[in-house]
């Protein structure tokens, strides 16, 4: 899958992934290979990357919306 996580100054991701967990506005949710499409809100918390290498990285963001589709995942957030 592809992600990029883009903030108003910067894109701050840009890569594949294996998972992308986030803190969804009804709950945390996790994104895999396959994901059906969707648009979600994002709360203020912690976004957990997995790279295909298993490296963890974690952003801490304030809120946005994320889209999955089709592999592709974008992420627009205020950090």
């Amino acid at each position: 899958m592809h992600l990029e996580i883009v903030t108003p100054e910067k894109k701050v991701y840009n890569g594949e992934i294996k998972l992308i967990q986030v803190p969804g506005s009804k709950g945390q949710f996790e994104v895999l290979r396959n994901h059906a499409s969707i648009i979600s809100t994002l709360i203020e918390g912690k976004i957990k990357v997995v790279a295909p290498d298993d490296k963890k990285t974690y952003f801490d963001i304030q809120g946005g919306v994320i889209e999955v589709k089709n592999n592709n995942i974008i992420v627009l957030a205020e950090i």
